[in-house]
Parts: C-alpha cells; sequence; structure tokens
C-alpha cells in the first residue's frame, strides 16, 4: 500500500494500525482531551463575550452598543480561524505541526489570564488577539496531527473525527456552564480566570500524553523556510504591523466595523491560499485536482458556518431579549443557550461517528454531507420565523432547544468531515495549509455573522431569517447538483 501524506513516517510508531482507545490509537484521546479543554476555556469565555462588551459598566460591563458587540464577536471569531493559516503556516514552514501545537495552547492560556485580570478595553484587546492567534493555530495543528495517526485509505478517520468531536464538545457543554454560573455570583472578570485555569489544564495533560502524538513526521516542518525567505517574511510581517498599527491611528479600524474588514481580509487570504497551493509545482496533477475540488465545499462550509456562529451574534441577543429563561424560579442568565448544542453534541456524535464506520463505503459522499449540513442549518433559520414579533420573553425555551437540535445535525454532517477531508486531500508540501483552508471557511463564516447581524432587529426578524435560511438551502441543492464532477477531481477521494 502507498504511503499517504498524512501518514506517520516512523515504522512501529505510527498510531494508524493501534486500537488501545475503543478501536483507535491513543493518541486520539490524547488530542480529543487537549481540545476539550481548550473548548471548556474558548466557549466559556465566548458565551459571556457579547454581554461583557454591551452590558452597562455598572453591571460589570463595558457599556458598549449591540452593533459594537455582535461585530467584535463575529470580527474575533472570523481572526480565530483566519489565524489557522498562520498556524498552518509555522507548522509547514518553521516549527512542526506537534510543537506548533503546544506554543499555541500556551499563548491561549496568557489570553485568558489577561481578560482575567486587565480592567477594561485594553485587556479585552490583548485577550482577544492572543486567543485568536492561539486557538486558530491549535486547531489547525491538531487536526493534522489527529489525520497523521491514520492512512488517508483507513475507514476510521471520520469516525476518529467525530469522536474527537464529541470530546471537544464535553468541554464547549460544561465551559459556559461554570462560567455563567461565575459571571452570575462573582463577575465577568472570575468566569474568564476560570476559563484560563481550564486551558492551562488541558496544556498539562498534554505534555503528560505527548508521547502518543509525537512522531517523526509532525515534529518537523515538512517545507522549512529558506535563509531568504526567512528574511523576506521578516519584513512582510512588519510591514503588517505597521499597516495595522496606522488604520487604528487614523480611525479605520471601529468596533463597528470590524467583522466587515475581517470578512474582506479572509476573502483575500482564501483566493491567495488556493492560488498558492494550486499553482505549486511541488503538486502532482492528482493533487492540484484535489485542491481545486475543495473550492466549492469551501463555499458551501463558509455558508454555514455565516448562519451557525450566529450562536454567538444574533442568538446572544434573541437570548437575552427574547427568550424566557425563567426555570424553576430562577432567571437563569442568557448564556445557557450556549451549553445546548454541545450537549446534543455529546448525545449524537457517537450516533453519527458509528453510522459512517456502519456504512462504510456505501456511506453519502463528501459533497452530499456537506449539502445535508448547509441546508439543515437554512431549515434551523426558517424555524425562527413561528416566534417573530411576539413580546420581550415570549418565546419558549423549547423553541431554542429544538432549533439548536437542527444546528446539531446540520454541524456533525459537515463540520468534523469537513476536518477530515481537508487531511485527505492535501498535498504533501501544504499538509497543515489545506487544514488552515478549512478553516478559513470557518473565519469567513463566523466574521460574516458579526456582519449579517447587523441587519436583524426584533422588527424584521421574518425577511431576516426567511432569506438567509433560504439562500442557504439553495447552495444546499447546488451543491448536490454539481456533487458528480466535484468527485471526479477528487481523484478517488469519498
Amino acid at each position: 500500500m502507498t504511503q499517504s501524506p498524512a501518514s506517520p513516517t516512523i515504522p512501529g510508531k505510527g498510531a494508524g494500525s493501534s486500537r488501545g482507545f475503543f478501536g483507535h490509537p491513543w493518541g486520539l484521546a490524547n488530542l480529543a482531551g487537549v481540545e476539550m479543554w481548550e473548548r471548556f476555556s474558548f466557549y466559556g469565555m465566548q458565551g459571556l463575550l457579547a454581554y461583557y462588551i454591551y452590558y452597562a459598566v455598572s453591571e460589570g460591563g463595558l457599556g458598549m452598543s449591540q452593533a459594537a458587540a455582535t461585530s467584535i464577536v463575529g470580527a474575533y471569531g472570523g481572526l480565530v480561524y483566519l489565524s489557522s493559516v498562520l498556524g498552518g503556516w509555522i507548522a509547514d514552514r518553521l516549527l512542526g505541526a506537534e510543537r506548533t501545537l503546544i506554543a499555541a495552547a500556551s499563548i491561549i492560556m496568557a489570553g485568558h489570564i489577561a481578560l482575567a485580570f486587565i480592567p477594561g478595553a485594553l485587556g479585552l484587546g490583548i485577550g482577544l488577539l492572543c486567543i485568536a492567534l492561539g486557538s486558530g493555530s491549535l486547531k489547525t495543528t491538531t487536526s493534522t496531527v489527529l489525520g497523521d495517526l491514520y492512512t488517508a485509505e483507513d475507514q476510521r478517520r471520520d469516525a476518529a473525527f467525530s469522536i474527537y468531536y464529541m470530546g471537544v464538545n464535553l468541554g464547549a457543554f460544561v465551559g459556559p456552564l461554570l462560567t455563567s454560573a461565575l459571571w452570575s455570583t462573582k463577575g465577568f472578570h472570575w468566569g474568564f480566570g476560570l476559563a484560563a485555569v481550564g486551558m492551562a489544564l488541558g496544556l498539562i495533560q498534554y505534555v503528560l500524553m505527548r508521547r502518543h502524538t509525537r512522531t517523526e513526521a509532525n515534529a518537523r516542518a515538512p517545507h522549512p523556510l529558506t535563509k531568504p525567505e526567512r528574511t523576506r517574511w521578516i519584513v512582510v510581517a512588519v510591514v503588517a504591523v505597521a499597516v495595522i498599527v496606522a488604520a487604528a491611528l487614523l480611525g479605520w479600524l471601529k468596533a463597528e466595523n470590524l467583522s466587515d474588514i475581517v470578512v474582506v481580509v479572509t476573502l483575500i487570504a482564501a483566493v491567495a491560499l488556493f492560488a498558492v497551493i494550486i499553482s505549486s509545482k511541488q503538486n502532482s496533477k492528482e493533487e492540484r485536482s484535489r485542491a481545486i475540488a475543495f473550492i466549492p465545499l469551501f463555499v458551501a462550509s463558509a455558508v454555514f458556518w455565516a448562519l451557525f456562529q450566529q450562536q454567538f451574534t444574533v442568538l446572544a441577543i434573541y437570548s437575552d431579549e427574547r427568550l424566557n429563561r425563567s426555570f424553576l424560579g430562577m432567571d437563569l442568565p442568557p448564556s445557557i443557550v450556549n451549553s445546548i448544542n454541545p450537549v446534543f453534541i455529546i448525545i449524537f456524535a457517537g450516533v453519527f461517528a458509528a453510522m459512517w464506520t456502519k456504512l462504510g463505503p456505501r456511506q453519502p459522499s463528501t459533497p452530499l454531507k456537506f449539502a445535508m449540513g448547509t441546508g439543515i442549518m437554512g431549515l434551523a433559520f426558517l424555524a425562527f420565523i413561528p416566534f417573530s414579533g411576539g413580546a420581550a420573553n415570549s418565546v419558549p425555551m423549547i423553541a431554542i432547544v429544538l432549533i439548536l437540535f437542527l444546528f446539531t445535525m446540520a454541524e456533525l454532517c459537515l463540520s468534523p468531515v469537513g476536518q477530515s477531508l481537508a487531511t485527505k486531500l492535501a498535498p504533501r508540501a501544504f499538509h497543515s495549509q489545506m487544514v488552515a483552508l478549512f478553516f478559513l471557511s470557518v473565519a469567513l463564516g463566523s466574521a460574516a455573522a458579526g456582519t449579517l447581524a447587523g441587519f436583524y432587529s426584533a422588527d424584521n426578524e421574518v425577511p431576516y431569517f426567511l432569506v438567509i435560511g433560504l439562500a442557504a438551502i439553495a447552495v444546499a441543492a447546488l451543491l448536490v447538483l454539481v456533487r458528480k464532477p466535484i468527485l471526479k477531481l477528487m481523484a478517488g477521494v469519498k
């Protein structure tokens, strides 16, 4: 059997044939564990973020407008995944995926500490920048290292990513619950402090189990920089920082337009990265064809995430103002809704993993899975319409639970499958950067979720949810129509 680019290269140490962890390598347990703690901290913080920005100073917040809050949250979400390109580049050209993973986890922890201990806008800026840079790099490298545990032909791959996804969502479920409890009793900064503790635990756990994931393949950069390239990239970095500082000083960067800027930057980055990968002379004809096949799937993924990530923009405001959160005589914090989707993921990720494994070669092709995810996401937005136009706190909690159930079904069709696909389609010379392309689609969607939130208000709910829902369904239908040409370009990858 020809070894794929994603396969371990050390005889006897590649874990692709190991079955120590529920039929999978022990490295899967380590990677799922570190991502569980990272998601604990990430969602524990993000569940409070919009409220921290727009709540009044007397309530412990920063007192900004809701428009500013949703734009900042969207921009931050986009930067998290935009930084996956940087993380992939560092892994491929400088440090290797495994060492990049450890550095990223340390930077994330520093960001949460800044949010917890530095007050005001300064702490917000430093904290979000560190968390965004670290989280994007961590997600890219954990996916890359996980892909290294399996050959491209191993039919456990999609199941492994689903199991990994289930572990991740254990953290995403518990994080908002505990940080919300601390917010309610102690204030925002205590919640942010707990997020820092969670990331520290994840870093410790990863180091203790590092031997199960570190190999010769992921410990070194597959395409290291030459000395002239290092000099050139240092100049590029200095110029980029200077441009950002100048834009801030000139007043071009405002809270209300941050998500728009990130949308534009992400589009440019995606086009540039696709161009670099597809045009590279290091790729074989088959590798180039597979990279081209990823373009329509990238578009569908971006549309999906533009809807899904509105959990932290539109749905945050909706939960604060429209949702009836009274339960057993208690008024639950609005951030409580961020734990609903992870509950469903925990329940159904294993079901989806078992289903894909059981179906084996008979499971739906990747383009069909992407179409299912995007289409169901559109239906979820249409499901808001029957509850539109009501009074404050008029929407029953069960309605949001059912809508977020649809969010979850859509997510399980697309997200873990998309990460797995990126590792299978990756050219040898662009291993981590191909994974970064998938996360760029998440970046584009996340930033767009902040931009789209600017069009939402309680007065225009029906047209808002109708147009966005139907647009997603149309994209899904188009993907079904072109699935055969996509599969042909994928050159044997299903």
